[in-house]
């Protein structure tokens, strides 16, 4: 079982490594639009599907919360999948079209949809990137290396992060990664005093 821990710490640092040649401007462009919409007095609207909506949550939590830094609350909105809400949306609609009444009734124009989509079958986060880009909000897409579902659907006012990796534990990891450095690209950004 160690050969197979070190395997897997071997695979995680060469993503990483492999990643960093790949998305380090991407990252930081990220940032810098997240950063726009926020002092312009936007939110942040975040989804995912199924392990993907973790990380959703954690990119919500540390918007709102806190990543590093003690600092005021950004506006940002998960769209739900758990709770008594969701649940009303799945009697009455297609399962795909879930996130379509929050996002509706959430999205403005100068928001920015954050969108966790590593498999290309997140049909619900699928449907809200084509509705984000229909009407006109910025949207910044995490996939992985398989990201032909996304080919054709964002403008070139959005933006693409897609990590080097198919294996879905390497891709939900870097995606962790991501969003935690954005967070600290605008913590840095807006708060650091050194």
């Amino acid at each position: 079982m160690l050969n197979k821990l070190n395997d897997l710490y071997e695979e995680n640092i060469k993503t990483h490594i492999y990643a960093k040649s790949l998305l380090s401007t991407q990252i930081v462009e990220a940032a810098q639009r997240m950063i726009s919409c926020l002092l312009q007095g936007n939110k942040v609207i975040v989804c995912g599907e199924g392990r993907s909506y973790i990380n959703a949550q954690c990119l919500v939590a540390n918007l709102l919360n806190r990543y590093e830094l003690k600092r005021p609350s950004f506006p940002s909105v998960l769209l739900s999948l758990d709770s008594a809400v969701s649940s009303t949306f799945i009697s009455d609609l297609a399962l795909e079209k879930l996130y379509q009444h929050q996002f509706n009734a959430t999205a403005q124009k100068g928001d920015m949809l954050v969108a966790f989509a590593p498999l290309g079958n997140e049909k619900n986060v699928l449907n809200i990137i084509t509705h984000a880009v229909n009407k006109d909000i910025t949207t910044l897409v995490l996939t992985g290396s398989s990201h032909d579902h996304i080919q054709g659907i964002l403008t070139e006012n959005d933006l693409h992060i897609a990590v080097p990796s198919a294996k879905e534990s390497r891709l939900l990891e870097n995606h962790l990664f991501i969003i935690n450095s954005i967070c600290e690209l605008i913590d840095f950004k807006l708060f650091s005093h050194s």
